[in-house]
């Protein structure tokens, strides 16, 4: 059976509401359903692990927003991708309150940590979990942690960077910290009162050494020169002395040496000329003795070269060149060092007297007027001495003249005032 057409009536009355009120119809549309966006990273919908927001809160870290995704401004977090829940790797607390307290419990939490930085968080010593104690590749403490143990971090036995800066180390040398750090590539430790010697065996993965402003002591070790895949050295200011061993050359990755403000002595090695991408050298604030040597102007990339303060004699072997590539060029405070005037012009201000011909300091010139004449560029030596007498009689000659045809022309009125007054007497 057919259904039956609807009545024309209903027809027509439909037809009418269309054409009257077509924008009422028309505008009515279904909410689509929201598009994810492409750039959002996956782990914005995954959250910190409880028992790591948990160890966070009692660190007073705000945690009202995922912390792997937006960190507060003073503490630095980095998290793995892992599912249900995300790991911490990576924690740098700065600038904490001296009232932080880091408890066991909450630092067993933290145990998935890889990186672990303080800086400026002078808080009490800690005691690491063995969980933590394992999993660390890098650790800092700058101005923090207000006392250290060598034998505390001898127990990080994994890291690969460790800086430790400002903060007293008790140990009796840098061996008792790196005996078991196989897999150790930057080494930091300056300025903790470290006392004892360098160790006399390290293990080769190093390519950053920094033992500055410490108390060590003795001679470099044949240890530190075997680093053939060592980059950057620094052994400054300490109580180390001797001379540089000549297979401090083998060092062929090295760029950055210092080795300023300690008491080595002895001349400059040859086999450092061996190093071809050497860039800082300081050398300075030493017993260092000997001539400047020569091969030192053919290192192509040295920019920092520091003599500064030694004992160094003889005539500096650089031309302006060499001296104008460096970015910087001291040799003050050597009095036995002075510089061919004849190759190196006075106005470089190297502190340093000008040689004689005998190749040897001579007194360096008066100063100058800062109103004189400043276009002469010669250095000081005999001849300009002589030249400048000359300069200076030639100079006061015309005024000689002068004097001398005043005085006669005076003494001729003299005489005609004198016979005039004569004559009218003898009337």
């Amino acid at each position: 059976m057919k259904p039956s057409p609807p009545p024309p009536l209903l027809s027509i009355l439909l037809l009418t509401i269309f054409f009257l009120f077509p924008t009422t119809i028309t505008s009515v549309s279904l909410p689509l359903p929201p598009k994810s966006s492409p750039s959002s990273p996956s782990t914005s919908t995954s959250t910190l692990d409880p028992n790591q927001l948990k160890a966070l809160q009692s660190l007073n870290i705000p945690t009202s927003k995922n912390p792997c995704i937006q960190p507060s401004f003073h503490n630095a977090t980095q998290c793995d991708s892992s599912k249900p829940f995300s790991h911490l790797i990576s924690l740098t607390l700065s600038n904490c309150s001296t009232s932080l307290s880091l408890s066991y419990n909450a630092l067993k939490s933290l145990s998935t940590l890889q990186s672990l930085h303080f800086l400026n968080c002078p808080i009490a010593p800690i005691h690491f979990p063995p969980q933590l104690t394992y999993s660390l590749l890098s650790f800092t403490s700058i101005n923090s942690l207000r006392k250290i143990s060598g034998v505390w971090l001898s127990h990080l036995a994994n890291l690969t960077d460790l800086t430790v800066s400002n903060v007293p180390i008790k140990a009796s040398g840098p061996y008792v910290i790196l005996a078991h750090m196989k897999k150790l590539k930057t080494l930091t430790i300056s300025n903790t009162n470290l006392t004892g010697f360098l160790p006399k065996y390290i293990h080769s993965n190093l390519t950053h050494i920094d033992f500055s402003s410490n108390n060590l002591k003795g001679n470099i070790p044949f240890s530190i020169t075997m680093l053939d895949g060592l980059e950057s050295l620094n052994l400054s200011s300490n109580g180390l002395k001797g001379e540089i061993p000549s297979s401090l050359g083998d060092l062929i990755s090295l760029k950055n040496l210092s080795l300023a403000s300690n008491s080595f002595s002895g001349s400059i090695p040859d086999s450092i000329s061996a190093i071809p991408g050497l860039i800082h050298m300081d050398l300075s604030s030493n017993q260092f003795n000997g001539t400047i040597p020569k091969f030192i102007s053919e290192m192509k990339n040295l920019k920092y070269l520091n003599l500064a303060n030694n004992n160094f004699h003889g005539v500096v072997p650089f031309n302006l060149s060499f001296i104008k590539s460096l970015t910087m060029f001291k040799v003050v405070g050597n009095s036995n060092l002075c510089y061919n005037h004849t190759v190196l012009s006075s106005k470089i201000k190297l502190e340093i007297a000008p040689c004689d011909k005998y190749g040897r300091p001579m007194s360096p010139p008066p100063a100058k007027d800062s109103s004189g004449d400043d276009s002469n560029d010669s250095d000081y030596d005999e001849e300009d001495d002589e030249s400048s007498i000359h300069k200076r009689e030639h100079h006061h000659g015309p005024n000689k003249f002068v004097l001398g045809v005043a005085i006669a022309l005076s003494s001729i009125v003299f005489l005609i005032v004198f016979l005039i007054l004569c004559s009218k007497c003898c009337r």
